[in-house]
C-alpha cells in the first residue's frame, strides 16, 4: 500500500478544517436568528456538555499523566531504568532560556545561569550524601539486629497520592 504524499495530506487536512469551519459559521448564523430564549439554551446547553466532557477527559489524562509520573518513579528507584538528569536539566535550561527570551525579550543573564548550575550542583550533593546515609543505617541495622518497616519517601508518596485521587474521584461526582 502506498502512503499518501504529504502535499496531499495537507491539502485533505487543509479542506477538512474549510469543511469545519464552514459548518460552526452556518450554525452559528443560524442559532443567531432564533429568538433569545433558544439562544440562551442552546448557548447553556452546549457550555454545560462542553465542561462536562471537559472534565472527564481532564481526569482520564490527570491519572493517565500521574500513573506515568509514578511507575516512572518507581522504576527509577528499582533500578529497572537509568534516568540521565543532567541531559533532562540541560534540555531544559534551553527551554526555559528560549521561553523566559520570548517572553522579555532578552536572554538570561550570566548571574542567573551560575545561580541554577549552583543549585543543581548542590542537588546532587546532597543525593549523594543521603545514599551514603541509607547505607549506614542498612550496616548499622543489620549490625544490631534492627529488622522493623522504615517507610521511604516513596511510600509516603505513593500513600499521598492515593489518598489525593481517592479525595479527587469523590469530589469530582
Amino acid at each position: 500500500m502506498a502512503k499518501p504524499k504529504t502535499e496531499d495530506a495537507s491539502e485533505d487536512a487543509k479542506k477538512i478544517v474549510d469543511d469545519a469551519k464552514n459548518f460552526i459559521e452556518k450554525a452559528i448564523a443560524d442559532i443567531g436568528k432564533t429568538s433569545a430564549t433558544k439562544q440562551l439554551i442552546l448557548g447553556t446547553a452546549s457550555g454545560w456538555i462542553t465542561g462536562f466532557i471537559t472534565m472527564k477527559i481532564g481526569k482520564i489524562a490527570a491519572v493517565g499523566l500521574g500513573g506515568g509520573v509514578i511507575l516512572l518513579h518507581i522504576a527509577s528507584q528499582k533500578g529497572f531504568i537509568d534516568i540521565n538528569w543532567d541531559k533532562i536539566n540541560k534540555k531544559v535550561d534551553k527551554i526555559t532560556d528560549k521561553i523566559e527570551k520570548e517572553a522579555t525579550g532578552k536572554s538570561p543573564d550570566w548571574m542567573e545561569k551560575v545561580e541554577r548550575f549552583v543549585d543543581r550542583k548542590l542537588d546532587k550533593a546532597e543525593e549523594l550524601l543521603k545514599k551514603k546515609e541509607k547505607k549506614a543505617k542498612h550496616w548499622y541495622n543489620n549490625f544490631i539486629g534492627d529488622d522493623q518497616y522504615r517507610a521511604t519517601e516513596s511510600h509516603v508518596f505513593l500513600a499521598s497520592f492515593a489518598a489525593g485521587m481517592a479525595i479527587g474521584l469523590l469530589c469530582g461526582q
